[in-house]
């Protein structure tokens, strides 16, 4: 039987138009109907990751489901979604990609046609190669023509997956003379008789998360209390430290948090400030309900150790961490201000709760979180590294000797404060602003200290303590002993180191002097220590290496660790205004 083209067209206006009724696209649910459900709690932890709680009532679908369009990125193993209402069960939650009919308004002709089947309008056609005038014509929209997903799934291989509608460029229209097509690029405008809808809903995939209810053969309710768990990367905490001391001994401490969030919008949220690090065996590993399409590049204040980023940052932030951005920062809203409430004990963790946060996703927040005071008082530390024999620095290139005599060169004294935690909380590694009455006096970085312990921290160098020391060989014995059949030198040595205060005050001292070899002789009460340089953090320049920097510039052989070592010398002395102190030492080591 034949058919003639208009009839074609009439056939597949009526096809078009009974597929895209107003209001509904094929059987994808409407993304305003998706439900939102709220973060209502996070335990965030100073290393970027957050333990998310997400609860509330939520809408159910016609088969008694929540359909959810956010879908979490959760560390593997951390993922718990829950049901909480009553005789209610979790069947199970399902992650992937499912058609979504969002509405929007249109901008496009096209799109304007698409939002309005069944108006009048009047038409204008582009004239064609023949025809020197446009073309104008009443009609009404049926539609743009159309392969639904159906139609293409029934005809794509087996398991190619779900398809979106395929949209052709011809508008269907009715006209007196009857159905007619119009290629999109023939039409110049469109005036419609009566104003257009701006809604235009078009089929998207989108990420969602179902989770399936079992209502036990009853009929759903409309809503249902349910709610997700899971510990995500994006949510970080820094802390900060303000010391202001007064100068007789008391120091008022105050921390405040910098809430980075790229995780997710928080409303009226409460926060638990975690102090400690936790073991997350699976951080690095997403869990597989976590679709890769949801992963987002995340600022450097999220970055691990070894990522790309400035050094000097990337140090800071990791000793933060074991105890941050690319996107501006955003004005605070009028929101309610955070409370922060009782700071508790958790195990081995330490957590301070902050209340009613407000922070959406890509903002930042300051809150001040807790103040008290503790005694201090004024240390005056100098730390004398562990040099290299000279037969070592001998086989040294120049640039190498330059260098150390650099850094070890002319000693300097650093006058720190040391804070005792009296408080009912520990202080955690953080940047620590020093300040004495207004006046600024130095930033230096608070280190982990226990409530009970101590901490220091650097306020700057101190030029009214000065410093010199003297170093002589004072022996030098051949075949002093004998070991694997080689004979060894014994080499002798004595130092000096002597300190004077031009300070107004007496000062309490702390000198430290590390040297390599066996300690002989010590002097005014110094304490004497050996110690493993590669496991003792201060036997570098400054406390500042385990082993020293230039400890694998020359390979050391079997016989040198056979006889020497690393000798550390303390002393902890009090020195008065316009005195000098003097502290010696001696020590030896062999060499062959």
């Amino acid at each position: 039987m034949k058919m003639s083209f208009s009839s074609l067209a009439a056939a597949i206006a009526a096809s078009v138009f009974s597929m895209i009724p107003a209001g509904a696209l094929e059987d994808a649910p409407a993304l305003s109907a998706l439900a939102q459900m709220p973060v209502t709690e996070v335990t965030i932890f100073k290393d970027g990751n957050a333990f998310v709680l997400q609860q509330g009532m939520m809408p159910t679908d016609s088969a008694g489901n929540v359909l959810m369009d956010y879908l979490p990125v959760p560390v593997f193993g951390t993922f718990w979604p829950f049901v909480s209402h009553k005789d209610v069960k979790l069947g199970s939650a399902t992650a992937g990609q499912r058609r979504v009919s969002v509405e929007r308004t249109p901008l496009t002709i096209q799109e304007l046609i698409e939002a309005n089947p069944g108006a009048s309008v009047v038409l204008t056609e582009s004239p064609g190669s023949n025809v020197q005038q446009p073309l104008s014509y009443p009609a009404t929209i049926i539609g743009l023509t159309e392969r639904s997903s159906k139609e293409l799934e029934a005809t794509a291989p087996p398991n190619s997956g779900e398809k979106l509608p395929q949209k052709g460029n011809v508008v269907l229209l009715r006209t007196a003379e009857g159905t007619k097509a119009v290629p999109l690029e023939k039409i110049q405008d469109v005036t419609f008789k009566d104003p257009p809808k701006n809604a235009w809903g078009n089929v998207e995939f989108r990420n969602l998360l179902t989770l399936q209810l079992d209502w036990g053969g009853r009929k759903p309710e409309h809503a249902v209390e349910a709610g997700l768990m899971y510990l995500q990367r994006g949510l970080r905490w820094i802390p900060e430290y303000k010391v202001t001391i007064d100068g007789q001994g008391k120091a008022a401490v105050k921390l405040q948090a910098t809430l980075v969030n790229e995780l997710a919008d928080m409303k009226d949220v409460t926060c638990h400030l975690v102090v400690g690090v936790p073991t997350f065996q699976f951080k690095d590993m997403l869990d597989p309900m976590a679709l890769q399409q949801n992963l987002a590049q995340l600022s450097q204040y999220f970055q691990q150790p070894g990522s790309p980023g400035g050094q000097a940052f990337s140090n800071l932030s990791n000793a933060v961490m074991t105890q941050t951005a690319k996107m501006a920062d955003a004005p605070q809203r009028a929101d309610a201000a955070p409370e922060v409430g009782e700071a508790n004990q958790v195990e081995d963790l330490h957590v301070f709760t902050v209340k009613h946060v407000t922070l959406k996703k890509g903002e930042r927040m300051v809150v001040p979180v807790v103040e008290f005071t503790v005694p201090y008082r004024d240390i005056f530390v100098l730390d004398l590294p562990v040099a290299p024999p000279t037969e070592v620095w001998r086989r040294f290139n120049n640039q190498q000797q330059n260098e150390l005599a650099r850094l070890l060169g002319a000693p300097k004294a650093i006058h720190k404060i040391r804070i005792n935690n009296t408080s009912e909380h520990p202080l955690t590694t953080a940047p620590a602003l020093i300040l004495s009455d207004r006046q600024v006096l130095a930033q230096g970085l608070m280190t982990y200290t226990p409530k009970g312990g101590s901490s220091d921290l650097a306020v700057t160098t101190a030029v009214d303590i000065q410093v010199k020391k003297t170093e002589t060989e004072t022996q030098r014995t051949p075949n002093a002993t004998k070991w694997d059949g080689d004979y060894y030198m014994r080499v002798d040595l004595s130092g000096t180191v002597t300190l004077t205060n031009y300070r107004k005050q007496a000062v309490d001292l702390e000198v430290v002097r590390h040297v390599l070899g066996n300690i002989t002789e010590v002097g005014q009460d110094g304490k004497v220590e050996m110690v493993n340089v590669l496991e003792d953090s201060n036997c570098g320049p400054a406390g500042g290496g385990a082993p020293p920097f230039w400890w694998n510039w020359w390979g050391w052989p079997n016989w040198w660790n056979h006889f020497n070592g690393i000798g550390r010398v303390t002393w902890k002395q009090k020195l008065e205004p316009d005195k000098s102190l003097e502290l010696k030492y001696a020590w030896h080591y062999y060499w062959r």
